[in-house]
Order: structure tokens, then sequence, then C-alpha cells
């Protein structure tokens, strides 16, 4: 098997940082993406091969093993067994692995496993190369369950995303990633969330803030006013005399809590008082005497 260089797959070197790994993954994948590149062969291999890498190198482990044994890093760990029973074998009849060197992984490998990945006596089953992807969301969409059709490594998947998933959160679709070699199972496929927000609310978890402005005698005198909500607008009671900043917990009004059907967070509103302007004459003197009266209260 041809060796693939997966830090030149991603334009990388090996002093890559786990961020530049994660950076460059994703500018690479946004780019040789099936959907972008549709009936394109070459695109459709590069993109392949930058999942592969990524799941290599994303890994701190399967990084360690790729730096050390290149190619061979899935089998570290027949050859480190092997080599460790170098002592019981050697000069005893057995195998004898003496004065083998790192360099020799390939050759070895070749030997115990052949260019078929065969054993002698029999066939050795491979799990095959879990796959991974990112899909780009809006805090909107995953406010409501829905289905949404990826396509990866050339195959439509069609998928139910439960309301209420967070960014940055991954998901694990069994037997969807590289098949198996000599009949072994397939890998797995891993889809992370990457959700932006287009909206006026900000998310913690569960719960949701927003700030919303009410007129200066609103806040004086109280009142009633109408606030948005994530989904639809409802009605509320000011008390008199609010002061800026003031904060509201509308119990239940948040965002959905994860695979918990009908429970949701609760929505925090933070008041801000517009202050008029372009005042008259008339208000001006208006206040002037409120304050006069505010000032003889003293």
């Amino acid at each position: 098997m041809d060796f693939i260089d997966y830090y030149k797959i991603l334009e990388l070197d090996k002093s890559a940082t786990e961020d530049d790994i994660k950076k460059a993954y994703r500018r690479l994948a946004r780019k040789y993406h099936p959907d972008l590149n549709p009936n394109d062969q070459a695109a459709k291999l590069k993109f392949q091969q930058i999942n592969e890498a990524n799941e290599v190198l994303s890994d701190p482990e399967k990084r360690k093993k790729y730096d050390q044994y290149g190619k061979d890093w899935k089998h570290s760990e027949e050859f480190e067994k092997a080599r460790q029973q170098q002592k019981q074998y050697s000069g005893t009849g057995g195998y004898d692995f003496g004065g083998f060197a790192d360099d020799d992984f390939s050759d070895f490998f070749s030997s115990m496993f052949g260019s078929s990945g065969r054993r002698t006596g029999g066939s050795t089953r491979f799990r095959g190369q879990d796959f991974n992807a990112e899909l780009q969301l809006d805090l909107r969409d995953v406010y409501h369950t829905h289905q949404r059709t990826l396509t990866v490594n050339g195959k439509n998947i069609r998928l139910t995303i439960p309301a209420g998933v967070e960014h940055g959160q991954t998901i694990k679709i069994n037997g969807h990633g590289g098949a198996g070699v000599n009949g072994g199972p397939n890998g797995d496929l891993f889809i992370t969330f990457s959700i932006s927000n287009s909206t006026k609310f900000r998310r913690e978890q569960n719960d949701l803030h927003t700030t919303l402005e009410i007129d200066l005698y609103t806040a004086l005198l109280g009142g009633e006013i109408t606030a948005d909500t994530f989904d639809g607008k409802v009605k509320l009671t000011v008390k008199p005399e609010t002061q800026p900043g003031t904060r509201v917990k509308l119990k239940g009004k948040g965002f959905p809590v994860y695979k918990k059907e009908g429970e949701y967070g609760d929505l925090y509103i933070t008041y801000q008082v517009k202050l008029p302007g372009k005042l008259s004459d008339k208000e001006k003197e208006l206040f002037r005497q409120l304050q006069s009266i505010r000032q003889n209260e003293k």
C-alpha cells in the first residue's frame, strides 16, 4: 500500500498544533466537499483523504502512532507484542526478531500479514476507517427536530437532527465510515455540528438571553409591553420604577433540552431604558419642575 502523508494532505508540517489541524481540515473539507464539486472524482478522492488525515491527526493517540509507524500505525499493537516476544523466542527455536529496527516496520508487516493483510493460516479482518464530517446549521435550524441529507464519501445519508443540539457537539452514525477489510466491520461516521447564530438571542446551554428596549415613561410608571421570544410574541407587565438593567425570567421560553421532548430552558430579558430625545420647550419645563420637586423632597 502506498504511503499517504497525512500532513501533506492537510498542507501542514509535523509541528502543526491541534488548532492548526482543525483549521486546515475545515478549510479543505469545504473546498473539496462533494456538494460543491458534483461529478468531480478527483475532488471526491481528495475529500476522502482529507477526512482520513483529520481522523488520525486530530486524535493525539492515533497521531503519536502515525508519527512513529507511518502507514502501519494501525498495526502498531501487533508489532509491539511481537517485539516483546523477542526475548521469549530468541535462541529457543522460535521466532528471532533480533536487530529489528524501526525502519523495518513495513517489511515486518508484509512478512506477518502479507500484502493482502493475511496472516499465515488465515485472514485478518480489519475495521474500516472512521470518517469525520462537519454540518453547518443556524440556531433557528436546531430549535426543532428536523431531517437533513448529508453527502459523505459519495453517499447520501438522511439524518434526523434532534432539537437542542449544541455547537461543537459530535454524534456517531454507526457503520457509515470506510469499508472493512477482509470482511471486517465498517468504520463509523462522526458528525460535528457547527452552529451559527443569526438571531438576537444569545444561547447559554438551554437558556436564552436577550435585551428589550422600553421608554422612560413605561420604566417610571409601569405598563404593558410586547416582547419577542424565540417562537413568538408574549405580553409582559413592566413594574413601575423599573431600573435600567433589570432582568426578568420567562420560564420555559428558552431553548429545547436535547433529547427531552417538551422540556425547555428559560428566557432572560434585560430591560434597556431609552431616554427621549428632541425635547420641546414644554417638555423641558416639565422635567425641570420634576427635578425641582425631587430636590425639595430631599
